[in-house]
């Protein structure tokens, strides 16, 4: 078997907060920005990664959820439980540096994990958590 993942998906709240997150804080291109419904779902991605995406869509749109699992969810949101997402660099503690001049919401600074990985922590503007590892 060949497969590979293609795209993940991120609930985003303020498709504009989350582009210029993604976009202007994250260096991630804009591959997509569609518009239905009065809805908005904009893809972007790593430049040198053209096939590896995230989609940050309208949350809770599926028609099936009921509003009782809608407000979990977006009260999940606001927590920051709902989603996540984890990314690697080079070099994880210039990244962070560029993340909190941002003023993105820090959770965790660069830290040695007992596992063996070097990473920090922050959650983008919707919420959703994205751990940041030294690759």
């Amino acid at each position: 078997m060949d497969i590979t993942i293609n795209a993940s998906f991120l609930p985003q709240t303020d498709p504009d907060e989350s582009l210029a997150f993604y976009r202007d804080v994250l260096g991630f291109e804009v591959r997509k920005d569609v518009g239905y419904g009065g809805m908005r779902w904009i893809t972007v991605g790593p430049v040198d990664q053209p096939s590896t995406s995230i989609v940050l869509h309208p949350p809770a749109v599926d028609p099936g959820i009921t509003d009782e699992e809608r407000r979990t969810i977006t009260e999940m949101m606001a927590k920051g439980t709902f989603a996540g997402i984890v990314l690697a660099t080079k070099d994880v503690d210039s990244t962070f540096e560029r993340l909190q001049a941002s003023d993105a919401d820090i959770v965790q600074e660069p830290t040695d994990q007992p596992y063996g990985i070097r990473d920090c922590a922050v959650r983008d503007p919707a919420g959703n958590l994205l751990r940041i590892q030294q690759s």
